[in-house]
C-alpha cells in the first residue's frame, strides 16, 4: 500500500559541517577549489576564510528527501537551486522539505531550504520527486 502523502508535510535533516565534511567531499567530488580547500588562498577571497561547498549543503536536502520524506526508495527527479550565503566550518545546518503539490500521479514537488545555526537561509530551491510506493 502506497504512503499518503499531503501539501504542507514538512521534514528535517540538521548537520554541522565539520573539517573532515569539506575534506572528504572535497576528495569524492574532485571540487578542489582553494575556497574549499586552502586557508591562505580562502583568506584572500572574499569570504577570507575557507567556506564549505555549496553542494556539501545541498546534499542535505537529499537526506531529507531520501530518508525521512517522501523517504527510501524516493526517486530524484530534479532540483532548483540558489545558494544565498556561505557555509562556514562549524555551521549547523537544517536542511527542511515542504510539500508543495502533488500531480495527478503522486508525484511530488517540494519547496527546499537549508538554514543556518542563526537561522538564516543559505540555499533555497525547489525539488520533484517520485515518492515510493
Amino acid at each position: 500500500m502506497s504512503q499518503k502523502f499531503t501539501i504542507g508535510q514538512t521534514a528535517h535533516f540538521s548537520k554541522t559541517v565539520t573539517e573532515t565534511d569539506v575534506v572528504l567531499f572535497a576528495g569524492i567530488s574532485g571540487d578542489l577549489n582553494p575556497a574549499h580547500t586552502n586557508e591562505v588562498e580562502a583568506s584572500q577571497g572574499m569570504f577570507k576564510k575557507r567556506i564549505a561547498h555549496g553542494m556539501l549543503g545541498a546534499s542535505f536536502i537529499s537526506t531529507v528527501l531520501g530518508m525521512y520524506l517522501p523517504g527510501p526508495g524516493t526517486i530524484y527527479l530534479g532540483q532548483k537551486l540558489t545558494f544565498l550565503k556561505p557555509v562556514a566550518i562549524g555551521d549547523t545546518l537544517t536542511a527542511t522539505a515542504t510539500i508543495t503539490s502533488i500531480d495527478d500521479k503522486g508525484w511530488l514537488t517540494l519547496e527546499t531550504i537549508v538554514c543556518n545555526q542563526e537561522g538564516k537561509t543559505v540555499i533555497s530551491g525547489q525539488a520533484q520527486v517520485i515518492p515510493p510506493k
